[in-house]
């Protein structure tokens, strides 16, 4: 171009405009749009949305110009078969009523219905244990070998040692050291109680102050410096001090004994039936070797599970209780439960 040509004028080119090509239609719309939005003041707009808001304009009415479009069956291969899926499941039912009439008629179904359980009430009455023949635990014996039966009296204080046995007829009046004569006993042991002023077994008829013909010291038949037919110092039949044919009881001194070997009791047919559970509580004494005996129950069941929880603990082994270093016979209380599982 020469040095002296103008440029080429378009349409719409002002002063504002510089010359040149003019811009798309599209980027002429786009710039009224967004020159009307940034020209509307803020307030302006907030107003027209508010007043859009409570008297919306009205918009003509939809002109729907679509026209349906046919396709192809839902049922596709299925279509057309109702009728005979009807005639199908009339069918199934007909035929499953029918199998429920042919079972209920038949005799055999019958007779099976018709046959009777017989129930048998259960004996709740409490297991009683038949004692066996055991030697009696604890007790004590004693004497001067004197020829006539031992006297009767009460019983000296009650300790867990002994010094002095205790006698009724005192051969050394004059002791160089005068200690009051004990049995060993628990101090909260049930003892026999006369009202005398001397001592002696409670439990005799002779009114002669005698010793009896035991020995070792003591008032009884037996050795060992205690009162009564047995041995050892306590009262009563049996060995080992304490109150005879019983035991110690745990405290004062004296320690529980503990399960070593404890198998799982038994379920009786009628509990197991009845699915009865429950806890039965024993009394029992273990006596110096670890091995409980006379069982006795305290809270039964029934049902034959007092039995089961007996035969069981009979089977139990313990750790004896301990007095002073030493096992001694000690009553104690077992709980043996039945849990279904």
């Amino acid at each position: 171009m020469a040095a002296h040509d103008e440029p080429m004028a378009y349409p719409g080119n002002t002063p504002q405009n510089p010359p040149g090509p003019p811009p798309d239609d599209a980027d002429i719309h786009l710039q009224r749009l967004l020159a009307d939005q940034i020209e509307e003041p803020v307030y302006k707009s907030f107003i027209k949305n508010i007043k859009e808001f409570i008297h919306p304009p009205k918009l003509p009415p939809l002109q729907v110009t679509s026209q349906p479009v046919p396709v192809k069956d839902i049922w596709g291969f299925y279509g057309g078969q109702e009728k005979r899926a009807g005639v199908t499941s009339l069918a199934i039912h007909a035929g499953l009523i029918a199998l429920a009439l042919l079972i209920g008629t038949n005799k055999t179904v019958q007779k099976i219905v018709k046959e009777e359980v017989a129930l048998i009430a259960p004996d709740l009455a409490p297991y009683k244990p038949t004692p066996k023949e055991k030697p009696m635990g604890g007790g004590g014996g004693g004497g001067d070998r004197s020829p006539t039966p031992p006297s009767k009296g009460k019983l000296p204080k009650l300790s867990d040692k002994q010094f002095v046995p205790p006698m009724a007829v005192v051969h050394n009046e004059n002791p160089k050291l005068v200690m009051e004569p004990t049995l060993i006993i628990q101090p909260d042991a049930n003892i026999p109680k006369v009202d005398m002023n001397v001592l002696g077994d409670p439990l005799a008829k002779s009114g002669i102050a005698s010793n009896g013909p035991g020995s070792g010291g003591g008032i009884g038949y037996g050795p060992g410096g205690g009162v009564g037919r047995g041995s050892g110092p306590g009262f009563g039949p049996g060995s080992g001090g304490n109150m005879g044919g019983g035991a110690y009881r745990i405290g004062g001194g004296v320690s529980a004994p503990i399960p070593i070997y404890k198998p799982e009791p038994d379920y009786s047919e009628e509990a197991r039936k009845a699915k009865f559970q429950g806890t039965v509580v024993l009394y029992i004494v273990v006596d110096e070797k670890g091995n409980p005996r006379d069982l006795k129950v305290i809270r039964p069941l029934g049902l034959g599970l007092d039995q089961k929880a007996i035969e069981a603990v009979e089977k139990w082994r313990f750790r004896p209780g301990m007095k002073d270093g030493k096992p001694v016979p000690v009553q104690a209380t077992i709980e043996v439960s039945f849990r279904l599982l």
